[in-house]
């Protein structure tokens, strides 16, 4: 059973494919499975496809930026006569030696080689949609697509009879643990509410930037566990040091977290404040927590809007927008929300009827069947 994934190289890309990988191996024996990614070179998906034991396979990848400056109108030409034409030539070559079963496709400029060659050359094409409103390369990729699984009951763009609906894949190993356990693990300091801020895999600055303006009010009455993101984890850390003295036990900024971290964080968590990419909400519902969704608005096709409301019909998390999103406004959402237990107790609720936790062995299952039926 050879199956070729491909998808972008952010955590909103890998995370749901390493969901499904896992569950495939929980499903069939190594000997059974050979899985490959391929997709543009990127040190983060490199490492978290040979952390599974996937092959990697790395083409060449463009993408077209619909923002107007001059580069950008010069990048486009380039990936548009260049490097797309190239991504197509190695992605055709290495399916036509290697003749998989199937490739899987997380959608992303980075897979579109890779799931048009195999379209032309009759592969099937699975094809996977985390957002409420597909990207520029999902809606093209579909016409190609035998089976496409969604993560929203609304998504757009999608014909119908393609559709099957599963939630957004997340990895089982992010939910589940004991609060009191994961605190010990954190060592957290307790005694008060604990908040726990994402910033996504490549960290938000601008959330970051917020919450250290009010970092020595928010520590009077909460707990903070901060992922700053890798490139902004010295900077935080350097700044909260500077204004903090005897509450900085309650502050614990990271860089990136590991899926036991991430499944402590999410265990000791009383609210969590998060953007509004899709792996984010699913993993936040999964472990029943409310939330406050601060969507970003450069996002194409402004998907992490459109998420985040479609998340919050639930009732299951409040949404700041940009244009509301002061400092002060910040502090105060967090104080009104944690003070209204039965609001909290609500929302929680809500997140666990929202959420799919199976959506990765649901996928992985359907995609045995239909290769070994």
């Amino acid at each position: 059973m050879k199956i070729i994934f491909t998808g972008g190289g952010t955590g909103g890309h890998i995370f749901p494919l390493i969901a499904v990988i896992r569950e495939l191996k929980k499903l069939k024996s190594a000997k059974d499975l050979s899985l490959i990614y391929m997709g543009p070179k990127d040190n983060f998906s490199d490492t978290a496809m040979k952390g599974e034991d996937v092959k990697v396979v790395h083409i060449r990848a463009g993408k077209i930026r619909r923002y107007l400056d001059p580069y950008a109108f010069f990048q486009n030409i380039l990936d548009v006569t260049i490097m797309i034409p190239l991504g197509m030539i190695q992605s055709f070559i290495y399916i036509f030696v290697q003749n998989p079963d199937l490739v899987y496709s997380k959608g992303g400029y980075g897979s579109y080689p890779v799931a048009l060659a195999a379209g032309f050359l009759g592969v099937p094409v699975f094809l996977q949609e985390s957002d409420s409103s597909p990207g520029l390369a999902s809606r093209k990729l579909s016409k190609k697509a035998l089976e496409i699984f969604i993560s929203f009951p609304d998504t757009e763009f999608f014909p119908q009879g393609k559709m099957i609906m599963t939630g957004n894949p997340i990895r089982s190993e992010v939910v589940g643990y004991q609060k009191e356990e994961a605190k010990k693990a954190l060592n957290l300091a307790g005694g008060k509410p604990v908040v726990l801020i994402i910033g996504g895999s490549q960290g938000a600055q601008r959330i970051n930037d917020k919450l250290l303006d009010t970092l020595p009010d928010t520590l009077k009455n909460y707990e903070i566990i901060h992922q700053t993101g890798k490139k902004n984890f010295d900077q935080v850390k350097k700044e909260a040091k500077a204004m903090l003295k005897e509450d900085v036990r309650y502050y614990h900024p990271v860089a990136f977290f590991d899926d036991k971290m991430m499944a402590c964080a999410y265990a000791a968590a009383d609210l969590v404040i998060s953007r509004s990419g899709s792996g984010s909400i699913f993993e936040i519902a999964a472990n029943k927590l409310p939330s406050i969704m601060i969507p970003l608005p450069e996002a194409a096709q402004n998907h992490q809007v459109k998420n985040a409301y479609r998340y919050a019909r639930s009732g299951a998390a409040l949404i700041i927008e940009e244009n509301n999103f002061t400092s002060n406004f910040f502090h105060a959402k967090i104080k009104d929300l944690v003070s209204d237990k039965a609001r909290m107790k609500a929302m929680s609720e809500a997140a666990g009827a929202f959420s799919r936790p199976r959506a990765a062995r649901e996928i992985a299952e359907y995609t045995v069947n239909y290769l070994t039926k």
